[in-house]
């Protein structure tokens, strides 16, 4: 079986489902989990999906995912704005990231219409909230496949 793909959460996120849920939605953490599991199991992936809090664990997965993971999606939260570290990492990382926030964060305060993760990213999903995460388990298993033929 291929390697898992990693998909991991910043900051807060923890908290979806109660904070801000005008702008972040009602869904849960959980129930993102359930929808990345079953849209990875329909193209025959498996998925490890992660939370944190702390920058210097997101930077840990990042730098594990070298070695175990066919692909990441990344939802860096507050960091995204944030860390060049997370960049440093994801630079260091050769397979396909796509980075995912749930609100559109260009319609945001402008200080989030800056991404340093968007450096290290094969593309970018925003605004379309919990389903932004299924788009972009498509989009890690298209660049998997147009990998293997070429």
């Amino acid at each position: 079986m291929a390697l898992p793909i990693f998909v991991l959460n910043g900051p807060n996120l923890n908290l979806l489902g109660t904070r801000e849920p005008e702008i972040y939605g009602t869904q849960t953490l959980k129930d993102v989990e359930a929808l990345c599991v079953k849209r990875a199991q329909s193209l025959g992936h498996s998925i490890a999906f992660r939370q944190s809090n702390s920058e210097a664990e997101l930077i840990s997965w990042i730098q594990e995912a070298r070695s175990c993971a066919s692909g990441i999606v990344l939802n860096a939260a507050g960091y995204t704005h944030t860390s060049i570290a997370l960049l440093d990492a994801l630079q260091a990382y050769s397979g396909p990231v796509i980075e995912v926030h749930f609100s559109n964060i260009f319609r945001r305060d402008s200080f989030r219409q800056h991404s340093y993760i968007s450096l290290g990213a094969s593309g970018v999903i925003c605004g379309l909230g919990a389903h932004g995460y299924e788009l972009a388990i498509d989009a890690i298993d298209r660049l998997i496949s147009e990998k293997q033929n070429a």
